[in-house]
């Protein structure tokens, strides 16, 4: 049986979307944010020396950050879903997507959240770099509803927190198709699942 250790308002978010869009059996095992630091309670950090979630387990096995899991659940679970033909034309593009969703894309995000922790601004730098990883988005959704045209994957849920994130930090209103594609997002049945699973997301867009 899956077990996924889940934290709310946090990436965690990505991979009970994901088990609810595979429709897999799981079982949640929730923890809360303190609400005056924000970080996770000492029971998540006990279980990964990172003390990151979220952790999924499977077999009394352990496996720690969201791009991993993603790539564990499509492979050993996903049975070909929520990806492009592995021999297709769109498979580079899908597998660069993943990746930037937790790397590139994810940077100018971190380095604004630890800005606004610490009570700074954001230099123009980081600024600048939002502005071109959303841009990048917004170019990838020109052909269709998804970032892969008519195929939704699992490259929309990860790259997700990326736009939702850029939303708290802001706005996205300068890009309409980002705002559109994450209103199609959130009005999935997996997604609502993942919110009564899971519980409130704070970071879920409204706009």
């Amino acid at each position: 049986m899956l077990r996924l250790h889940h934290l709310n308002n946090s990436r965690s978010q990505k991979s009970l979307w994901l088990l609810e869009e595979l429709e897999l059996p799981y079982e949640i095992v929730p923890y809360s944010r303190d609400p005056k630091t924000m970080m996770g309670p000492p029971a998540i950090k006990a279980l990964h020396p990172m003390g990151k979630s979220p952790v999924l387990e499977e077999d009394g096995h352990l496996l720690f950050e969201s791009g991993a899991i993603c790539d564990y659940l499509l492979t050993r679970h996903g049975e070909g879903r929520l990806m492009p033909d592995r021999h297709g034309p769109d498979y580079l593009a899908f597998v660069e997507l993943l990746y930037f969703a937790i790397s590139s894309g994810m940077n100018p995000i971190m380095q604004m959240m630890h800005a606004r922790a610490r009570g700074h601004a954001p230099d123009d730098y980081v600024v600048a770099e939002l502005a071109r990883v959303l841009s990048y988005i917004e170019i990838k959704l020109e052909k269709g509803p998804w970032l892969l045209g008519d195929m939704f994957t699992a490259a929309d849920i990860q790259l997700s927190f990326v736009a939702e994130l850029a939303n708290y930090l802001g706005s996205i209103a300068d890009y309409p198709r980002v705002s559109d594609w994450l209103k199609r997002l959130t009005a999935r049945p997996a997604f609502k699942r993942s919110i009564v699973r899971g519980g409130a997301y704070g970071f879920a867009f409204d706009g």
